[in-house]
């Protein structure tokens, strides 16, 4: 699991919330992670490993990124495809 650090993640959690960030650290069920953004919503992203492959798109509705974030109860951490980090880096809160 170490070799995720640094890396940017959707992560997911217990409570079925879903973030995007670059992981920093792991404990047990909880990690730290760093510029980190909520998907509020999403629609036609084909799950939530489709916002690891593809990112976000019009119809998500993303909050802003917070600098740093605990997140706990985590269930799941997906490495994030470069093209994907672009659409996260810059996505809009959908109108």
């Amino acid at each position: 699991m170490d070799s995720f650090c640094g890396t940017a993640v959707v992560i997911t959690t217990l409570h079925r919330g879903v973030f995007f960030g670059y992981l920093e650290g792991i404990n047990g069920d909880d990690v730290i992670a760093t510029k980190v953004r909520n998907c509020i919503s999403w629609c036609d992203t084909k799950g939530f490993i489709g916002l690891a492959t593809h990112g976000p798109n019009i119809k998500c509705r993303i909050g802003p990124a917070a600098s740093r974030v605990l997140l706990k109860n985590v269930t799941a951490i997906i490495a994030v495809d470069p093209e994907a980090v672009i659409t996260w880096e810059t996505a809009p809160w959908a109108k």
